[in-house]
């Protein structure tokens, strides 16, 4: 299966358009995003790992006064959020070899960490705390449990991953992060399964 993860980069690319209009803009995240804010100062600095087009959740931050730096590995996602938001910093980039050189107050991977193998998303935790300012929160989504699973979206397979929570868990722990909230298969959150997560 981790064939069809390194196909993830290339399948939003070809779809950019469609993943855009058919992305929700209603904001069933809203509950979620409102605690990560509460964590936050105002007017802080958040980097969106796997941003997609930028909208709804990097919208929403930026309508609230935060200054949002989005990644994505699509450049047609990544050139509607500079058409969209033209005063945000955005970049085509990688997660997993980014180097921006600085930190932030949040950090936000919704929907997007999860296309990561197993192995690719135990060696992003040391990334989240070197991009993690003093205090910084930092939200993601993931699978209940540990697994691999293939989705569809424009007829290609979508590859999914999850390590098990207690993994999750204690890879927060080793990287300097508090657990501030984690469900699985929220269903007030359209199932998804989030962590909140805060830097020590």
């Amino acid at each position: 299966m981790s064939s069809d993860a390194e196909q993830i980069v290339g399948l939003y690319e070809r779809h950019a358009r469609v993943w855009d209009e058919e992305r929700g803009r209603t904001l069933f995240e809203r509950r979620w995003l409102d605690s990560f804010e509460r964590l936050l100062p105002s007017g802080g600095a958040i980097l969106d790992l796997g941003c997609g087009s930028g909208e709804p959740i990097a919208r929403h931050f930026i309508e609230r006064g935060f200054a949002v730096t989005g990644v994505d590995t699509a450049p047609s996602l990544i050139a509607l959020c500079q058409a969209r938001f033209p005063g945000q910093d955005w970049h085509v980039a990688d997660m997993r070899t980014l180097s921006l050189g600085r930190r932030f107050q949040g950090l936000v991977a919704w929907d997007s960490f999860f296309h990561l193998t197993h192995d690719d998303q135990r060696r992003m935790f040391p990334l989240f705390r070197a991009y993690a300012a003093a205090g910084a929160a930092l939200i993601f989504t993931s699978g209940p449990s540990h697994g691999e699973a293939i989705g569809s979206f424009g007829g290609e397979p979508l590859y999914h991953a999850s390590l098990d929570p207690a993994e999750y868990r204690a890879l927060l722990e080793e990287n300097g992060f508090d657990v501030v909230d984690h469900v699985a298969e929220d269903p007030e959150c359209g199932g998804h399964t989030i962590w909140l997560a805060q830097a020590r």
